[in-house]
């Protein structure tokens, strides 16, 4: 077995809305994969800030493998231990008594929620941003603002208006008494790793509440404390309504979340919405663990040191504009239209990484990373950066 059968067989097989991924990765652990043909490569993308803990992290594994030999799959008709357990942290997390939580399966699921939720309103406009991502399901899709996605499923949901990310002004003129609610990464991830101005959501947040507006915070990739914080919203001291979650959650098992916090005026009845697999024990076993490892670990703390350290390794190299973002989820912007062939250096260097845009790499390597895997990143990263700079001068 070697990549280029696993790609004919993917090509044979496989839907080709993703392409043809060059490599097949058959095991990991921690920070660190192998593909089929026994070559190691340093996971610095972590399943697109996924994998929070990093591959077959132990505190996972005895979790899930005592849940599958205890309890597998009940559905909603049922109360379960892991469902009420992973529901009262998320209270603790928000610090809100009154939290509410609905389990799914991913962060467009969770948008989907928060949608249907927004509806609850008697109301129907909705506001989100240009370049945001909200998922691919056709309610998730209304949401995102990239242009490349929509265009060929429209019609898509209508009275929804985009407005440019950190413009207030623009917020401004599009909010009234109409919105139903306004939806915000806190960090675009998709986009780049934009962060809006310092003082954007605070003044998003206090539009909401002059307008009776839901304001949903998507902490699908934020979240988990890979900023610095639990959910990414916090470095501005604001307390949405809504807050959706997923990605590292579920700690690389498909797992969302859209919970309500005690400021928001509309909850689901019996009846309004549902997922067969939305609060499965096994999943929610993964999540418990995944809390409790960063909780007695420290990791949010971590994530902010490395973060720093990672900018500061790497903001400095030739062919490098700027690094942003906030602890460890990062875009290093290129002087240049590169990224694309970065990324594929970079693979066949050992070192997964995402061209998020032409011109930045995104990286959201999982919280358990160490200094040492920094330091190589930042080395690898250094030699394919000037190596591909060399090229392109010749």
């Amino acid at each position: 077995m070697n990549n280029q059968i696993m790609k004919e067989r993917w090509r044979g097989s496989v839907q080709a809305n993703y392409g043809e991924p060059t490599i097949a990765l058959v095991h990991g652990n921690g920070l660190e994969v192998w593909d089929v043909e026994g070559k190691r490569y340093l996971d610095f993308l972590g399943g697109i800030a996924t994998n929070i803990l990093g591959h077959a992290h132990p505190a996972i594994v005895q979790a899930v493998s005592k849940q599958i030999a205890t309890l597998g799959h009940v559905s909603n008709f049922y109360n379960h231990p892991q469902v009420v357990s992973l529901a009262e942290k998320m209270k603790v997390l928000t610090g809100d008594d009154l939290a509410r939580t609905f389990f799914c399966n991913s962060g467009a699921e969770a948008n989907e929620a928060a949608l249907k939720l927004a509806r609850l309103t008697g109301k129907k406009e909705i506001i989100a941003c240009a370049g945001a991502f909200h998922g691919r399901t056709m309610g998730a899709l209304s949401l995102t603002g990239q242009p490349e996605k929509r265009k060929r499923f429209k019609p898509l949901l209508k009275e929804i208006t985009h407005v440019p990310f950190g413009d207030i002004a623009a917020m401004k003129k599009a909010i009234s008494k109409k919105t139903a609610m306004v939806i915000l990464e806190p960090i675009l991830g998709e986009a780049g790793v934009v962060v809006p101005p310092l003082g954007y959501l605070k003044a998003v947040r206090e539009l909401c509440n002059k307008y009776d507006v839901l304001f949903a915070i998507d902490a699908v990739q934020t979240g988990m404390g890979r900023t610095g914080e639990w959910f990414g919203f916090e470095h501005e001291g604001i307390r949405p309504d809504v807050i959706t979650l997923a990605k590292g959650l579920g700690g690389g098992l498909p797992l969302g979340a859209m919970i309500t916090l005690g400021s928001a005026n509309v909850n689901f009845a019996p009846g309004d919405h549902g997922s067969t697999f939305g609060g499965n024990p096994v999943v929610l076993s993964a999540a418990n663990a995944v809390i409790e490892v960063i909780e007695q670990e420290d990791l949010i703390a971590r994530a902010s040191n490395f973060g720093s350290e990672i900018k500061r390794n790497i903001s400095l190299l030739p062919g490098v504009a700027e690094v942003r973002g906030r602890g460890l989820l990062l875009g290093i912007v290129l002087t240049a239209n590169i990224a694309k062939e970065l990324q594929i250096n970079l693979l066949e260097a050992g070192l997964l990484v995402n061209a998020a845009t032409q011109n930045v790499i995104r990286i959201a390597p999982a919280l358990v990373v160490t200094s040492a895997q920094i330091d190589e990143f930042a080395e690898i990263f250094k030699s394919s950066l000037a190596t591909l700079q060399a090229g392109s001068d010749g």
